[in-house]
């Protein structure tokens, strides 16, 4: 019954650093973007805001009043 010999402190270490290496790909995966990227969702959500804007009708003062 020979086992493998194991130092109990860095096997500890290397299950912190393992850890810690999934915390950061998950947060990679949830925060990192690429500049490019973000510029194209805000270029993507400004276009959807300006279709929206063209398509509004605005009343002026007066007609909001005559409307009972």
């Amino acid at each position: 019954m020979t086992g493998d010999i194991v130092n109990l402190r860095q096997f500890r270490k290397q299950q912190a650093r393992t850890e810690k290496d999934k915390a950061a790909e998950q947060n990679r995966i949830s925060f990192g973007r690429t500049k490019a990227e973000k510029q194209l969702t805000k270029t993507l959500n400004d276009k959807a805001r300006k279709a929206l804007d063209q398509g509004r009708l605005e009343t002026t003062q007066d007609e909001a009043g005559d409307e009972r």
